[in-house]
């Protein structure tokens, strides 16, 4: 697969640093492209205390990047805002509500933006992980005109039935789902058994 994963100024840095780990070390997934917007980056100071621009790819990852390629938000002419680069699909974790406002409004603006109108328009998987609470009602609107667009609204809702020992670990068994949902299930996966199963 090549998948495109933005990260935006919401919170929740963790779960994009989950996403990126889970991405970098899949078999299947062949390349990824990261797009962080300008306010990703102050969220990432001020909860994982990693700063700057420069290597942010490695300093997520811990190690050097053997398949991830990091693009600016402001560089609407790279490969991904074009409807011929073949692209699997695009996940944006956290998505802010400002973000979910441009995509669902067709506001193709920024790189992130313009890549998520461009998985819409060719009927590629767009997930969008909405971090905020509560919503307000305009919130409502744009996540319903975005699910109208094709799509998915995949909030950033931990489960906790798996009893997880840190927010890493939840934001561990989050981004399984995410990526279970796109159709690249994850061997460490919790699954749910009732009794008796």
């Amino acid at each position: 697969m090549n998948l495109i994963l933005a990260m935006t100024g919401a919170s929740g840095s963790v779960f994009a640093q989950q996403m990126l780990c889970a991405l970098e070390a899949d078999e299947r997934v062949a390349k990824v492209h990261f797009l962080p917007s300008e306010n990703s980056l102050r969220v990432l100071a001020e909860e994982l205390e990693i700063g700057g621009r420069n290597n942010l790819v490695e300093k997520l990852l811990g190690c050097a990047a053997t398949k991830t390629v990091q693009h600016s938000a402001g560089d609407i002419g790279a490969s991904i805002a074009s409807g011929s680069y073949p692209s699997n699909g695009m996940i944006v974790l956290p998505c802010s509500m400002g973000t979910l406002a441009s995509i669902a409004n067709g506001m193709a603006d920024t790189l992130i933006a313009r890549a998520a109108d461009v998985t819409l328009k060719e009927r590629r998987p767009l997930i969008l992980c909405v971090r905020e609470t509560p919503f307000n009602r305009i919130h409502l609107r744009n996540m319903q005109l975005a699910s109208d667009a094709g799509a998915v609204i995949f909030p950033v809702i931990p489960a906790f039935y798996n009893r997880p020992i840190d927010s890493t670990e939840m934001a561990r068994q989050f981004v399984c789902r995410v990526l279970g949902h796109i159709g690249l299930p994850q061997r460490d996966a919790y699954i749910w058994k009732a009794d008796g199963e």
